[in-house]
């Protein structure tokens, strides 16, 4: 069965992009932010991150704060659900708020599971009006599909994928630290012959030629272009950003087919049971949040406030800029942005 890959719609998609492009171009521009954008993804260490859910009942909710107890039990972040002592409801959000009911606001109702990466969960930049899923309010930041109904076998290691993006993890097969890049066939088989099965998917020729992964994906049910396996698959992080070495234990390394990789087994598949944090997830945790005060970070962050002038009364912030500051503040201050 061909598998649906998750991904976020283009629009999300693009708008990082501008706006990673901006702060990459801010940070070699301006002195004391060169080290910075590695911070601006991740909430601030013991910040406490309020969840919120569209739609599903409460044993649905239940379910979801009790597979992300491995998450907060290895790190100095909480997740606070919003749980009624009295009547055991959790906390709701709808798609008429134009306040925060929630930084991370959960839904079933879209297809797939996603979710939008660390603090852009509020960012506002990547809010298009028209669309269900960004940064503001009223729309989704993590979507779980059919979770209030029938769940998968692997049910718990989807939940706990979906939260590790929303504390700015990335997928690990995008480690530029990792074997993936050079362990994809991203082309087709010399020679194949574009052929699908009774279900439109891209399949070997009557040769045995394979379809490459850019080939394979452009087909049902992904439908992706090549810039979106791009973005998707392709190694992303700058030389600054925060990853360790590559772990194919982690929950967050997904299993490809097998006609993906070039050798077999491939150092790129999965190992861990795709479950349970691995021991490298949950390293990378306490890299991220610590349970003791990260004065480095807060300097980094005080430094860069200052070089942009943060706080100061009528200063003309585009957007992106503004956000920029909203961020460092929070950093600083040890809030949620």
């Amino acid at each position: 069965m061909a598998r649906l890959f998750e991904s976020l719609p283009e629009h999300i998609e693009a708008a990082v992009e501008v706006r990673d492009a901006w702060r990459r171009r801010v940070a070699a521009e301006t002195a004391g932010l060169e080290f910075l954008v590695q911070d601006l993804s991740r909430w601030a260490p013991g910040a406490v991150l309020r969840v919120a859910f569209l739609d599903g009942d409460t044993e649905a909710h239940a379910r979801i704060e009790e597979a992300t107890r491995q998450i907060t039990d290895a790190c100095g972040i909480a997740l606070d659900f919003g749980r009624d002592p009295a009547t055991g409801a959790y906390r709701r959000w709808a798609t008429t708020d134009t306040e925060y009911a929630a930084e991370i606001r959960v839904s079933f109702d879209q297809g797939g599971y996603w979710s939008l990466v660390g603090t852009d969960s509020t960012d506002a930049t990547l809010a298009d009006a028209n669309s269900p899923i960004g940064g503001a309010p009223y729309q989704r930041s993590l979507n779980l599909s059919g979770f209030d109904g029938i769940l998968p076998d692997d049910w718990a290691g989807t939940v706990r994928h979906e939260f590790l993006h929303a504390l700015a993890f990335k997928h690990s097969h995008q480690n530029m630290r990792g074997p993936c890049q050079d362990e994809f066939r991203w082309e087709d088989d010399e020679g194949y012959v574009p052929t699908r099965d009774t279900r439109g998917v891209f399949v070997a020729d009557e040769a045995g030629r394979r379809p490459g992964v850019y080939t394979y994906l452009a087909g049902p049910p992904n439908r992706w272009t090549r810039a979106k396996v791009d973005f998707n698959l392709r190694a992303q992080d700058p030389d600054e950003a925060v990853a360790g070495p590559f772990d194919s234990e982690s929950v967050m390394l997904y299993q490809f087919e097998p006609f993906f990789y070039r050798s077999a087994p491939s150092p790129c598949a999965p190992t861990g049971n795709g479950i349970d944090l691995s021991t490298g997830d949950i390293r990378g945790l306490q890299l991220l949040y610590p349970r003791a005060p990260e004065p480095d970070m807060v300097k980094r962050a005080s430094t860069a406030l200052s070089t942009l002038g943060g706080g100061v009364e009528g200063a003309a912030f585009s957007p992106y800029r503004q956000r920029l500051v909203e961020v460092l503040t929070a950093l600083v201050e040890g809030r949620v942005p």
